[in-house]
């Protein structure tokens, strides 16, 4: 019996192969955006493992030291007192083709150490502690590795792009350090009994290893971006896979009853349709597995790009195949199936003998269905802002999003009826009368592909409005805060005295970047001196500030902190801030800090350097009345290397490629979506058809011909597409809102002021009538080619 029963359900696709090409298609389309979005993040993460196993092994917390140097003494103090650390030395090489990151380490109580591709190469361990020394890097890093003076070079896969590991030793002698640490790791497990920390070293700040903002920490609020942009173009795919479905069961209802009539059972009928959807989800599975795949590695080298760019976290270019990101495509794919028809498995299961068919029983569900859908758009909607309300945090956040696009998705069938409803009252002609009629009467059918509309034009409309603003505001940002002509770094103080001397009498003004690293607000953040220069008050982008701000900061009388500081420890201007103990200064102002993901502050220099002394001075700012000839100059009297002199225009330039970077897979995603949307208009104008001629025979009988209503059928598309449109326009600002005040804070700690771009949305608007014409097109050629039979065959049955 139960392959009686399943030759007698697939027999329904076979008559309608459309019907099933949509439903593998929409479900594989879900599929592959969504496996596409977890390669990415698989791939990213692996990286990640990958780099920070060897850049920042177990370890319980790190000391720093404000002035980023160590002195030996300190570290010999610590293990004499029976703390067991691990000296870290951490510099920039010239070597040779490249500059890299040289570290060096303890190689016998450094917590993780790589491993030669070739053992052979390595030769004895003991030459790793020996002159010359060994450097371990990974294969393209070492290729670039040709200054005649470094010690032999251990080719080691394991090790993240650009970065170089020594001994201290050679790493000291390299970058001639004269003994000084960058930092000193703690290991997990110490002895009992040891004097405190406090005691030994009260001048280095303690980072516990879970408050460090590592690779994995700074890229998380991308890479969960990423997955709500992947989880959004699921659920506009599965609305593709929930309308056939449907659709189908409705036409399958005589099937259903007759095989009802003759005995099958509600529970084995239920079990058939289930092992149907169980096939077509995972044969959809394995399609968008393999899409997802190919649309992973066309995005992941621009991903690779902006994540070296924006955190410089190293991504490989290149997709691996994992099992983790498979097996989640196919479960996806699954259980978006079952989710999808899980409404027709329980009206199979229940279906009485004699139910009605046909499109009067879906009019009447959809009917019944639209009070409900109201009040669980406004129930979802409610929830979402109540998360906010009553939590903290990213996930907060991204369940207000998604109660607001899910909510205002259900409620998209309620308002369009009205709308339908209002125009049939105001039409004054009979086929306009008819039109609107027919619209509201074909809503039920369409609903669900113009909530994929609604969500992908609103995506665009919010997350384009995000990007846009954000440019906006970054490029301000950009050209007031980085207000100096050059920026120019050295290697050492002697250096940077003798290059500031050379510069006054030449430069307009030189302007020292001094800072220390500090503990702000409980988390590891940076203090920057300033000296008083009327620069800083014409350009410093304030976001708030107290009367006499400026005279307060240059007299070492207040601190100013960035927005991070600000959202992240909830210190307001007039709050004080502890610096150090028994220093602390009241805030002044709050700036913004666009692109930090650490906490920062900004006093006068003097005060800063009574309590921080020795801190490094290797960077200027400079301003010129003709900057490229000053650059020349500099670089001739002194022979400082390419990279030493920054331009403005350069740094401008880097930064807003970066920019462009970072919001290039949005775009894409974005792109998709809208095209999912498209192709689910098209499906279910294209599944509809078969039950359109029974409300449009008539009006071809009543004299309007078939071209006229092909011509029809096009606009009652293109205008269910412009209502839809003008409901996604508020929707999208409110989604824009979001992104700005509410998200951006929770996961960069800033918030962003919004701008409209109306050409932007006649755009879209356009974009969006343009893809419901083209959807519209094939079912209007059918019917303008229909001939006049099949219309009158239609007056032959009862309907």
């Amino acid at each position: 019996m139960t392959r009686a029963i399943l030759l007698a359900l697939l027999a329904h696709w076979r008559r309608h192969p459309g019907q099933a090409l949509t439903l593998v298609a929409g479900l594989a389309l879900a599929t592959a955006l969504w496996t596409a979005v977890q390669a990415i993040n698989a791939e990213a993460r692996a990286s990640y493992a990958e780099a920070n196993s060897l850049l920042q092994p177990a370890r319980a917390g790190t000391l720093t030291a404000p002035t980023g140097a160590i002195p030996p003494r300190t570290y010999a103090a610590l293990r004499r007192a029976g703390w067991q650390v691990s000296p870290v030395l951490e510099g920039r090489l010239d070597a040779g083709a490249a500059r890299v990151t040289l570290l060096g380490v303890d190689a016998l109580t450094y917590p993780a150490l790589p491993v030669p591709d070739d053992t052979a190469d390595a030769g004895n361990p003991a030459d790793v502690l020996l002159p010359p020394g060994r450097l371990f890097a990974d294969p393209d890093t070492a290729a670039a590795l040709t200054r005649a003076d470094l010690p032999p070079v251990v080719p080691a896969s394991d090790m993240p792009a650009g970065v170089v590991l020594t001994d201290i030793a050679v790493a000291d002698r390299l970058l001639e350090a004269g003994g000084r640490l960058s930092r000193i790791l703690v290991a997990t497990d110490q002895p009992a009994g040891r004097p405190l920390l406090s005691d030994i070293a009260p001048d280095l700040v303690y980072r516990p290893a879970e408050a460090q903002a590592g690779t994995e920490g700074l890229t998380r609020s991308f890479h969960l971006n990423l997955t709500a942009f992947g989880l959004l173009s699921f659920a506009v795919g599965l609305f593709i896979v929930h309308g056939t479905i449907g659709l189908a069961f409705e036409q399958r209802r005589a099937i259903l009853r007759t095989l009802r009539a003759l005995g099958v059972p509600a529970r084995g009928l239920a079990l058939a349709m289930f092992a149907e959807l169980l096939a077509a989800g995972l044969l959809a599975g394995l399609a968008g597995v393999g899409l997802g795949y190919v649309i992973a590695a066309a995005l992941l080298p621009g991903v690779a790009a902006t994540l070296g760019g924006l955190y410089g976290a190293d991504v490989a270019g290149s997709l691996a195949l994992r099992p983790g990101w498979i097996a989640a495509g196919l479960g996806m794919a699954l259980g978006g199936v079952v989710l999808a028809g899980a409404h027709v498995l329980w009206k199979a299961r229940d279906l009485p003998v004699l139910a009605l068919t046909g499109t009067e029983a879906w009019r009447l569900a959809g009917a019944r269905g639209l009070r409900l859908q109201l009040a669980a758009g406004v129930a979802l909607i409610l929830a979402g802002w109540l998360a906010v309300w009553l939590f903290d945090g990213l996930l907060a956040g991204f369940a207000c999003l998604g109660g607001l696009l899910l909510g205002s998705a259900l409620l998209l069938a309620p308002l369009l009826a009205g709308l339908l409803r209002i125009g049939a009252r105001l039409a004054r002609r009979p086929v306009a009368d008819w039109l609107w009629s027919d619209m509201r009467a074909q809503l039920p059918g369409l609903s669900l592909a113009l909530m994929a509309l609604l969500l992908a034009l609103a995506t665009n409309i919010g997350v384009g409005t995000m990007v846009s603003s954000f440019r906006l505001t970054f490029t301000d940002w950009l050209d007031r805060r980085l207000s100096a002509d050059l920026y120019i770094s050295t290697e050492d103080d002697s250096r940077t005295e003798a290059l500031r001397q050379w510069l006054i009498p030449r430069a307009e003004s030189v302007l020292p970047i001094r800072s220390a690293a500090l503990r702000l607000g409980d988390r590891p953040g940076r203090v920057y001196g300033v000296i008083d220069d009327p620069i800083y008050r014409a350009t410093w982008p304030m976001v708030r500030e107290t009367p006499g701000l400026w005279e307060r900061l240059s007299a070492g009388e207040g601190v100013i902190i960035n927005e991070q500081l600000h959202f992240g420890a909830g210190i307001a201007p007039g709050d004080d801030l502890q610096l150090l103990p028994g220093w602390t200064l009241p805030v002044v102002g709050i700036y913004a800090d666009y692109g930090n993901p650490d906490p920062q502050a900004i006093t006068s220099l003097d005060t800063l350097l009574a309590h921080v002394p020795d801190l490094p001075d290797r960077q200027l700012a400079v301003r010129s009345a003709d900057p490229p000839a000053l650059a020349a100059a500099l670089r001739d009297a002194f022979d400082l290397p390419a990279d030493a002199i920054m331009p403005q225009a350069q740094i401008k330039t880097l930064s807003l490629g970066i920019f462009d970077r970072t919001f290039l897979i949005t775009g894409a995603l974005n792109l998709l979506t809208l095209g999912v949307a498209g192709f689910a208009i098209l499906t279910s104008l294209l599944t509809l058809w078969t039950i359109r001629l029974p409300q449009l025979a008539p009006a071809w009988a009543m004299g309007i011909t078939r071209a006229r209503l092909a011509w029809l059928e096009i606009l009652r598309a293109v205008a269910l597409a412009a209502l839809t449109a003008l409901l996604a326009l508020p929707l999208g600002l409110l989604l824009a809102w979001t992104l700005l005040s509410v998200i951006n804070v929770e996961a960069f700690g800033w918030r962003l002021p919004m701008y409209l771009f109306p050409l932007d949305w006649m755009r879209l608007l356009a974009l969006a009538l343009v893809a419901a014409a083209l959807a519209a097109l094939i079912p209007a050629l059918r019917l303008r080619r229909l001939p006049p039979a099949d219309l009158v065959k239609v007056f032959a049955n009862v309907r």
